[in-house]
C-alpha cells in the first residue's frame, strides 16, 4: 500500500514554542484517519503541514508521492481537498454558496474572471446536495450558520476529486441534530471506495464517523500513539492524551468517553 501522506520526524517551531515535535505519520491509500488531542496539541498545525500550506522547521513531508520543498505546491494543492475554519474566513461574505464550491477548481476563494462550464456548476450542485445544503446554492456565504458553512466547505473540498481530503473539526460547534446528520453523511463518504483518503481532526471521540480506520493521538505537539482505531482509541491512551482518567466505549462503530 503506497503512502498518501508520509511525515517523518516533522517538527514545527514558532519562536520558543514547539507546535509539533518530531511527529511520524504514514497514511495509506484508502485509509480513514482521525487526529485527536486537547486544545494546543498541534492538530491544526499538522493539517496545515499535510495540506502543503505550512513548511516544517525540520523533518520530511511526503504528500501524494511528492516531497514538500521539492514540488510546486500550487500544482500539488488542487490534489488535496481542505475544509478548515481558516479557509472559511478567507471566503468573501457576499460570495454565493455555489461559487464558493466551484472556485475550488482554480484554487481561489472568490469568483473573479475564471470560466466554468455547465459540468462544473452541476458538480457543485451535486456536492451541495450530498452534504444536505443544496437549497443554499444561491445564498450569500456570509449569511450561513456555522454548520451550513462547514458543509459548504466540505463540498468545496470535494470539488476537484481530491486524492487526499483534510477536514479540520467538521462537526465543531454544531448542535446535536446537525452533528448527527453530518456524521451520517461522513459515514457514507467513508464507506465509499471511490472517496479520497481522509484525515479528520477533532477534539471529541463522539465526532468520529463510523468507518474511521486509524487514529493519531497528539499531546503538546508530540504523538502519544497512532495506528488502527481499535488499538489506539482505548481508555488508557486517551486518558494519557487528555490528562484525565477516561472511560471510553465503542458501540456500533461510534465512540463515547466520560470522566471516571
Amino acid at each position: 500500500m503506497s503512502d498518501v501522506l508520509d511525515l517523518s520526524a516533522v517538527t514545527v517551531r514558532r519562536g520558543t514554542s514547539v507546535l509539533l515535535d518530531r511527529v511520524d505519520l504514514a497514511v495509506g491509500d484508502g485509509e480513514r484517519w482521525v487526529v485527536l488531542g486537547p486544545n494546543g496539541a498541534g492538530k491544526s498545525t499538522l493539517l496545515s503541514v499535510a495540506s502543503g500550506r505550512l513548511f516544517p522547521t525540520s523533518g520530511t513531508v511526503g504528500i501524494l508521492g511528492e516531497t514538500l520543498g521539492r514540488v510546486d505546491v500550487f500544482e500539488l494543492r488542487p490534489r488535496i481537498g481542505l475544509a478548515s475554519t481558516a479557509l472559511s474566513r478567507a471566503v468573501p461574505g457576499q460570495e454565493k454558496v455555489r461559487d464558493v464550491v466551484v472556485t475550488a477548481a482554480y484554487g481561489v476563494t472568490g469568483r473573479w474572471q475564471e470560466v466554468y462550464d455547465e459540468d462544473d456548476l452541476a458538480r457543485a450542485d451535486e456536492l451541495l446536495a450530498l452534504l444536505g445544503v443544496a437549497q443554499l446554492a444561491d445564498r450569500a456565504f456570509g449569511t450561513l450558520s456555522d454548520g451550513e458553512r462547514k458543509r459548504t466547505q466540505i463540498a468545496r473540498a470535494l470539488m476537484t476529486d481530491p486524492e487526499l481530503l483534510l477536514l479540520d473539526e467538521p462537526a465543531g460547534g454544531l448542535d446535536l441534530g446537525g452533528r448527527e446528520d453530518l456524521l451520517r453523511r461522513l459515514t457514507a463518504l467513508a464507506a465509499d471506495p471511490a472517496a479520497p483518503t481522509t484525515v479528520l481532526v477533532t477534539h471529541h471521540v463522539e465526532e468520529i464517523p463510523v468507518g474511521t480506520s486509524h487514529a493519531l493521538l497528539l499531546r503538546d505537539g508530540a504523538a502519544v500513539a497512532s495506528g488502527p482505531v481499535q488499538e489506539v482509541l482505548t481508555s488508557d491512551l486517551l486518558s494519557a492524551t487528555f490528562g484525565l482518567a477516561l472511560d471510553v466505549e465503542r458501540r456500533d462503530g461510534r465512540f463515547t468517553a466520560r470522566a471516571l
